[in-house]
């Protein structure tokens, strides 16, 4: 029995690997005895009680056996352990309650620390066994009542426990004995095996509905409930090193403590996808070698699992992999004091939900100290922030530590899309329309400057990436991020020319050698014509980006991201928190605005593009106040849509300039920009119809707008003009006939 403090919470180690009944204090009554016992002498706010898994009890658990086990001291000190209770009625009750003093001792001791349910129900039978005292002679009766009045006082300590109150509410309404199934509803458990540092919250709600559930590589189930007794729902996974029998455990357990002797080098660490196969197939010959020692069989299947569940609990990040599989997820959060409460997570489809997972403190630091490793940072007091991209996940995570969490170190995770968004993606979500699509398409073809603005989470990053696919091939593109948030790797796979450039985090320091971001811009703007992507405009970077596009410098389209939830909040904050000139500013096209909507006040969000808004270039100081900027299509919460505003669109400085440059006349644009949004309809469309949702994901869809492009430039090479109704009619039969067919024939 050991005492530990973790998180500012006292801890209550218990090995009960040599107990005969194992550590379930829910299911074995001598288990629940040596905790109780134990918790008569060691105040503590957690018990772990560890045979082959650690069973976790929680502060609400072992509060209520705080209280069984202070009774039992009140029983202890008032004398009921002791054979002699029944003489201290008086001369001659000894003889005829003979019998009752080892009842009592065997109630309140044996029976109230390892089943008190059970110990109060058999106080209640033995006071009702006395309601009738007629037929006893008067001394035999006095003793009796003297006897009774003892039982009802040990009636009366017990019902000062919670545990015999909710007993009282469970005979009240079932009008029936509860059997030991009732702790299991009272004495909530976690259960892992002992060798993870964290673990799963056992046991589910009886009222609690499944809304949803899906499979995750590596047989990773993920089920989704809503509980109707709170705002949020419930994310619960379950995975096999979670269900695996107690001989694969102890095998899995002595395979872990050799694998610990060593530890990969940083490089390792960081080649997650090649460190992982070493190591599996490393430790397989391990795991092979225990279960010969410990005579325990192992099938091929078994041996597999076991190896990969070693590798993601040493050279992998644990059980936050699990988390990292999901790619539903956005965002996880893993809040201090650690041990003491769940992961959360933010879902696509069911927003903030609650997980069954407990995160451990001796987790958390090996997981720092493998970051420190990768990344080269420090992480202590006087650097209390960690920021950083981990390698292959397509992942980033901030953690603080104390001085800046008082409460110990705590984790925020963002969960980017390994591929590329694309428009007709969007379309499907009902984030933006058709024709929305297009006119922003077409804004980008034109070389256009766009910032995409919006709340954490409102899709700015995504929006901004499905717009790089509308960057025709054959110019270069320049991404620029602190943060690798941008899938540059899958959009170089698709055919796009394109360089990143890694700069200095904001926060947390930087790795040495790491660039900062005005520096890094600059040194974009000296290698040659490309269009210009900014992951997110925030510093010093936005006066030299504003610079470089009032005097031409950037040469294409430039594109960036920034907070703000409107046009003017994004010139406020450009011009008054950036530092930016407001006559630089308007070397801004269009702002674009994304935002999270509920509607009716629903607990439900969904993401919209909310605005288009043209930034008009004869104003002087106050954009408001002198018309500076000039909405193109305007969302409608009431039809849940953009809708163009036509008044306004005539009126368009941006597209009447295009216009000029590219010889199209306003009839021409609009034609052209209606064609870009049914070609993403289309494809939407057919992706639905064929049930071949590939179609609207990065690597078809931009051999699809290839296409597009391809036959306008045809058209135009033939006949001098576009005729898109019958350019949308060949693509779709090109689509239909080409990359449907490919896509079923390789599902076979």
């Amino acid at each position: 029995m050991v005492v530990e403090v973790e998180g500012g919470k006292r801890i209550l180690r218990i090995d009960a690997r040599d107990w005969p009944t194992g550590g379930s204090v829910v299911d074995y009554p001598e288990s629940m005895f040596r905790v109780v016992s134990e918790l008569m002498k060691e105040d503590a706010d957690i018990v772990i009680v560890t045979d082959v898994y650690d069973h976790v009890y929680g502060e609400d658990a072992v509060n209520i056996l705080k209280e069984i086990a202070k009774v039992g001291k009140i029983f202890q000190s008032e004398g009921y352990w002791s054979f002699s209770v029944v003489e201290k009625l008086g001369r001659g009750c000894a003889n005829p309650l003979k019998n009752e003093q080892v009842w009592v001792v065997r109630v309140t001791h044996d029976l109230w620390l390892s089943d008190p349910v059970r110990a109060y129900l058999e106080v209640l039978r033995k006071i009702k066994g006395y309601t009738s005292l007629d037929g006893y002679p008067e001394a035999i009766r006095r003793c009796i009542e003297q006897y009774v009045s003892i039982l009802k006082k040990i009636k009366t300590h017990m019902e000062s426990t919670r545990i015999i109150s909710k007993v009282r509410e469970y005979i009240a309404t079932q009008r029936r004995a509860p059997d030991r199934g009732f702790y299991r509803t009272i004495l909530p458990v976690q259960i892992k095996p002992a060798f993870l540092g964290s673990g799963i919250i056992s046991g589910l709600g009886e009222d609690l509905e499944l809304v949803d559930s899906y499979t995750l590589e590596g047989d990773v189930e993920v089920s989704i409930y809503r509980d109707p007794n709170s705002v949020e729902y419930l994310y619960y996974l379950q995975a096999p090193e979670f269900s695996l029998s107690p001989q694969l455990y102890m095998v899995l357990e002595k395979a872990k403590q050799m694998a610990a002797e060593y530890t990969p080098s940083s490089t390792l660490l960081t080649s997650r996808s090649f460190a992982r196969r070493q190591f599996e197939e490393m430790y397989m010959q391990t795991i092979i070698d225990v279960s010969r020692q410990m005579g325990i069989p192992l099938e091929e299947d078994d041996l597999r699992l076991l190896s990969s569940i070693l590798a993601r609990y040493t050279v992998g990040y644990g059980i936050l992999e699990l988390f990292f599989l999901d790619r539903n997820l956005t965002d996880i959060y893993v809040d201090a004091p650690l041990s003491t409460r769940p992961v959360y997570v933010l879902h696509s489809r069911y927003g903030q939900c609650r997980t069954n997972i407990v995160y451990s403190e001796t987790e958390a630091k090996n997981f720092v100290s493998k970051l420190r490793s990768m990344s080269g940072r420090p992480f202590d007091e006087a650097h209390p922030v960690l920021d950083y991209d981990i390698p292959d996940l397509h992942v980033r995570v901030a953690v603080i530590g104390p001085p800046l969490s008082p409460d110990g170190i705590a984790f925020a995770f963002r969960l980017h899309r390994p591929t590329p968004w694309t428009l007709p993606l969007f379309l499907d979500v009902n984030m933006l329309t058709p024709l929305a699509a297009g006119l922003l398409s077409f804004l980008v073809d034109a070389q256009s400057t766009l910032l995409i603005s919006g709340s954490r989470g409102s899709g700015k990053t995504s929006l901004m990436t499905s717009l790089i696919l509308e960057i025709p091939q054959n110019q270069r593109i320049l991404v620029q991020e602190d943060t690798l948030e941008i899938p540059v790797e899958a959009i170089r796979k698709h055919g796009y020319h394109i360089q990143r450039l890694k700069t200095r985090s904001p926060i947390g320091g930087g790795a040495a050698g790491e660039v900062p971001p005005e520096d890094a811009l600059r040194t974009a703007l000296r290698l040659g014509d490309s269009a210009i992507v900014i992951g997110e405009v925030r510093s010093r970077e936005a006066k030299v980006l504003y610079e470089a596009m009032r005097v031409g410098a950037a040469g294409s389209t430039v594109m960036g991201t920034i907070h703000g939830d409107s046009a003017y909040s994004v010139w406020d904050r450009v011009v008054n928190d950036l530092g930016v000139p407001t006559t630089s500013f308007k070397a801004t096209d269009v702002v674009v605005v994304n935002a999270p909507i509920r509607f009716g006040g629903s607990l439900k969000r969904v993401r919209r593009t909310i605005s288009i808004t043209e930034v008009l270039k004869h104003w002087k100081a106050e954009p408001l106040e002198e018309g500076g900027f000039l909405d193109i299509m305007r969302y409608s919460a009431d039809r849940d849509r953009l809708e163009l505003l036509e008044d306004n669109v005539r009126n368009s400085e941006l597209l009447m300039k295009i216009g000029r440059l590219r010889g199209m006349s306003p009839e021409m644009i609009w034609e052209e920009i209606r064609a870009r949004g049914e070609e993403k309809a289309l494809v939407a469309r057919l992706s639905r119809e064929y049930k071949v949702r590939e179609l609207m994901e990065a690597e078809h869809y931009s051999i699809i707008h290839n296409k597009f492009l391809l036959l306008k430039e045809q058209q135009l090479e033939e006949h001098g003009e576009v005729d898109y109704p019958s350019l949308l009619k060949d693509l779709e039969n090109w689509i239909k006939n080409t990359l449907v067919r490919e896509i079923l024939a390789r599902r076979g």
